[in-house]
């Protein structure tokens, strides 16, 4: 895999991870039966901890990473495991033209 490959996978499982981080903690005061400030949206949470949420995120897709890292550099599946996709063995000669 090579470096801009990885750092793309990375950030793809970054951004996925962020998503199910955020709700974590997140409670708004509306909730908590605490009065609304006046232009606030109800739904907001009080304390978001935002860069806790990013340290928990960026941990937890490093460890994803590292897991799919594995399992790509060791050839432990490949595409030909899949069994709907075509096969994928003969492409070297394709690319060289033999």
């Amino acid at each position: 895999m090579s470096l801009i490959s990885a750092i793309a996978v990375f950030f793809i499982i970054w951004w996925l991870v962020l998503f199910a981080v955020l709700p974590w903690g997140a409670h708004s005061p509306h909730e908590g039966g605490e009065e609304i400030e006046p232009g606030t949206v109800p739904s907001a949470p009080k304390r978001p901890r935002m860069a806790m949420k990013f340290l928990a995120t960026t941990a937890i897709a490093a460890v994803i990473f590292a897991g799919l890292y594995v399992v790509v550099a060791n050839r432990i599946v490949t595409l030909d495991d899949i069994p709907f996709l075509p096969d994928f063995k003969d492409t070297a000669r394709w690319r060289t033209g033999e």
